[in-house]
């Protein structure tokens, strides 16, 4: 079913030239490293705590000023590709990303540290929509489609690999860098990156772009701080008062962005996150599956690699390790996905759902009965089946999202579909490792924690499957 959004008339975005395979390439490794970052920290935290005497707040802020800059700032990024060329935004910001990265892995203190990895964030962010924006108005019909599943497949894969490769650049100590290498890897590889984007990409903007919503940006980061930092911050700071007022503010922020940006509207304007394209059942309804699976996979990410290293004390290869079943399998099930769906339809997302679901049902049963003797080998089938679940619904949820939205608002529409993910990981992360955390102890100890903690988490999943009954691709 096809559902047209009713917008005011304004021309499509412009391009020059079509999107080739290699600057798919370019577009797919651009996208790739803002969602590696985020994850590729979370098996080096023990030897940035070690080195830099980070101590719990600076270590939650290490991932949360990432995670909070990223996701404030990402549909900013879509609506300054639209203004100023998504090519040309997409290179600022690698050079930037290059630049951040550089000085994390330079960092001296914990605190510098924190401070370049909120730029670091804050340039992915300019990075990550201009990926989304150019696919939709560089391609058209299959051939967007099978875009659009190849980056949902790299970006599911990025958040895996992200902490297989930590775990294995932390464990090479490379010229004695250690943790460090986390980032300065992304010095080589984002210029490479840059150095094929600016030979492969094509230039592409909207033709009357809008201007920046000052108002809507200001609400927007708002809402997220509020969100975002007392539950990345609340737990390591014994839950102090400002953090409960700041969730409390939440439904108030929430409510004023939504009043300003619809008053917009009203005006013919065209808001920072327009409210029609919600309209959009396909939008809406990807939006919505994105959130719980979102959470639940955010959460299950920090959680093992906390449970692998403090609760087992497995050095940062095996944690990272313990996860590439679920890597090679993600990619296996987006790669075949495609074809799945032409037959199938977002029926594939529910079986991708309940195969999930099994996985985490063995990984459970696994964890409850081999703790003490735990080894990344025990993990492997329900690693795979996690890994098979993944990779069928997170290409075909992009999909169902973008299939809904107009060309003249790729750059916003990427945006606000990247920054509900991103949010949504971050507070996965936040409010699941909480749980695991609080649950450690005499009581459970780290293993019936991690199976408790495995048990909510598949609650979420099996929420996505049942919403996923309801989700359409628009035509």
């Amino acid at each position: 079913m096809t559902t047209q959004l009713e917008v005011t008339t304004r021309p499509a975005s412009a391009a020059t030239g079509h999107l080739s395979g290699l600057g798919l390439l370019a577009l797919l490794l651009s996208g790739a490293l803002p969602i590696l970052d985020f994850f590729i920290v979370n098996v080096a935290l023990p030897a940035i705590d070690t080195d830099l005497a980070a101590g719990p707040a600076l270590l939650e802020l290490v991932i949360a000023g990432y995670g909070v800059a990223y996701a404030v700032l990402l549909v900013v990024g879509g609506r300054l590709g639209d203004a100023l060329g998504r090519r040309r935004m997409l290179l600022i910001a690698l050079s930037a990303f290059i630049l951040t990265s550089l000085a994390c892995g330079l960092a001296p203190t914990a605190l510098l540290l924190v401070v370049a990895r909120i730029a670091q964030g804050a340039s992915a962010a300019l990075l990550n929509p201009q990926v989304l924006a150019t696919i939709q108005t560089a391609t058209t019909a299959d051939r967007r489609n099978r875009a659009v599943g190849l980056y949902g497949a790299v970006a599911g894969l990025a958040m895996v690999i992200g902490q297989v490769l930590g775990g294995l650049l932390v464990a090479a100590d490379f010229a004695g860098l250690g943790w460090r290498t986390v980032f300065l890897v992304n010095v080589p590889v984002g210029l490479l990156t840059l150095l094929l984007a600016s030979r492969t990409v094509p230039a592409t903007r909207a033709a009357e772009p809008a201007p920046i919503d000052r108002a809507g940006t200001i609400l927007l980061s708002l809402l997220l701080v509020l969100l975002l930092i007392p539950l990345s911050e609340g737990r390591a700071a014994g839950w102090p008062i400002w953090s409960w007022l700041s969730l409390a503010a939440v439904p108030a922020a929430a409510y004023a962005l939504l009043r300003v940006e619809r008053a917009k509207e009203l005006r013919g304007v065209l808001p920072l996150l327009p409210t029609r394209l919600l309209s959009v059942p396909a939008v809406r309804t990807g939006l919505v599956l994105l959130v719980p699976f979102s959470i639940g996979f955010g959460g299950f990410m920090f959680v093992f690699a906390i449970a692998l290293q403090q609760g087992l004390h497995l050095g940062p290869v095996q944690a990272g390790l313990a996860l590439a079943p679920l890597a090679v399998c993600h990619l296996t099930a987006s790669l075949v996905g495609p074809r799945l769906v032409n037959r199938f339809g977002t029926r594939v997302l529910v079986g991708g759902g309940l195969t999930q679901i099994a996985g985490l049902a063995v990984l459970a049963a696994v964890v409850l009965r081999e703790w003490e003797h735990l080894t990344p080998l025990m993990l492997l089938p329900g690693m795979a089946l996690c890994g098979f679940g993944t990779g069928s619904q997170i290409p075909v949820m992009f999909r169902v999202v973008l299939s809904g939205v107009p060309a003249e608002f790729a750059g916003v529409g990427s945006g606000l579909m990247v920054t509900i993910q991103q949010a949504s990981l971050a507070v996965g992360a936040a409010l699941i490792g909480t749980v695991f955390l609080s649950l450690t102890g005499p009581l459970h100890g780290s293993g019936g924690a991690l199976a408790g903690t495995i048990a909510a988490i598949a609650v979420l999943i099996g929420l996505t499957a049942t919403l996923a009954t309801r989700a359409e691709l628009a035509g």
